[in-house]
């Protein structure tokens, strides 16, 4: 169980903004899991399958559409893999397994108007194994919600086996679309860890730097700092009920998507595009502030504040989370050697390895599950 062995994660978030590809060592399982990043790059989305991930999202695609678009995935994705491995003189066949997380376009945790729990990430695990000649690691989610859970978050396990500090009570929060955050007190008990969707992340965000500006993101945070804040725009984001509930729980695009944050724009069109932007900014980062006071502090005195994903690169979001969380110590996942660009991906590595080993995954406290269960289907190549 201690041999190392070398294998390649793929994440492709809410987010959008590209296919995280992650190739390190691994050896061991559960606590005794060590992983060392080898080398990791990010993809862009080709723009016609971009167009397509995002009608599927918005239920603006066929169903024989949707399922060519699970295999065009599947491509794209065995592309990615061969492609940083031949780059870096390695052959996909050499990997002892690719854990692919897919692309979410439906995620919904919890029943809805009648509707049962139920998620789906497209990126055929078996199309990926036909062509990477590599046994495939996929559709992480479902196990969990069967057993009770949300099927998110998912990552709070890595984190917990990865990151706990017997000297310090610690949130490792990833700000992805979504922001969500694991609490790991210093008791190093796993029935004491506990995780949850904060809310937005770079989302909306994102969203309204697209429709303004037609780019990606905000650098740096550079468009939000010129602006100012647009008060009822701010208590309006602020009073959206998933922010009232309490954890566990997840959301996705389903809450803070593209429908939503459109009708925001359009009701505060008479505001400038700096004001919208900063306001958005502000209101995302206060979204993760009062769930971590509301709901961590009240119960514990935190040390450190972990912070890994594209959020990490916001500069004024990130200064908004220390100055409101003083005297928490802020830093990112690169302080304590482990990228925060490419943690999610190295993550469900970890995931998958613990499914090759027909170990559990999940952590109920974060989840909501009655137990603990393997996760992942596994497409094996022979």
């Amino acid at each position: 169980m201690n041999q190392s062995k070398l294998a390649c994660g793929i994440m492709s978030g809410t987010s959008l903004d590209g296919i995280d590809v992650a190739i390190a060592t691994i050896s061991g399982a559960g606590l005794n899991t060590k992983i060392e990043l080898i080398v990791a790059e990010t993809f862009p989305y080709p723009k016609d399958i971009l167009e397509k991930v995002k009608l599927a999202i918005d239920n603006e695609l066929r169903v024989r559409d949707v399922s060519s678009l699970n295999f065009e995935l599947g491509r794209l994705y065995a592309d990615c893999v061969t492609k940083l491995c031949k780059d870096n003189k390695l052959s996909p066949s050499s990997l002892s397994f690719i854990a692919s997380h897919g692309q979410t376009v439906y995620h919904q945790g919890a029943t809805q108007d009648g509707s049962n729990p139920n998620t789906l990430q497209l990126g055929s695990g078996s199309v990926i194994a036909g062509l990477t000649q590599t046994t495939v690691v996929s559709d992480f989610r479902v196990a969990d919600m069967i057993a009770g859970g949300q099927g998110a978050p998912l990552v709070p396990f890595v984190d917990y086996i990865l990151l706990s500090n017997k000297d310090k009570t610690r949130i490792i929060q990833n700000i992805g679309g979504i922001s969500n955050i694991t609490v790991l007190p210093k008791t190093q008990h796993e029935k004491d860890v506990y995780a949850f969707d904060t809310g937005p992340g770079n989302m909306m965000i994102n969203y309204a730097m697209e429709y303004f500006f037609n780019k990606p993101y905000d650098a740096f945070g550079e468009t939000a700092k010129k602006g100012n804040l647009i008060k009822a725009l701010y208590d309006e984001i602020l009073q959206h009920p998933f922010l009232k509930l309490q954890p566990p729980k997840s959301c996705g695009r389903e809450e803070f998507g593209v429908s939503f944050t459109k009708e925001l724009i359009k009701r505060y069109h008479n505001h400038t595009r700096e004001d919208i932007l900063h306001t958005l900014t502000v209101a995302t980062a206060d979204t993760m502030v009062k769930a971590i006071e509301q709901f961590v502090l009240n119960k514990h005195e935190v040390d450190e504040l972990i912070i890994s994903g594209g959020g990490v690169h916001n500069t004024f979001m990130m200064d908004q989370l220390k100055k409101k969380l003083h005297p928490i110590h802020v830093l990112s996942t690169d302080d304590i050697g482990l990228s925060s660009d490419f943690k999610e991906a190295l993550a469900f590595i970890v995931l998958a390895n613990q499914t090759m080993y027909q170990e559990p995954s999940n952590l109920p406290t974060a989840t909501g599950a009655k137990k603990t269960v393997v996760l992942g289907n596994v497409s094996y190549y022979r």
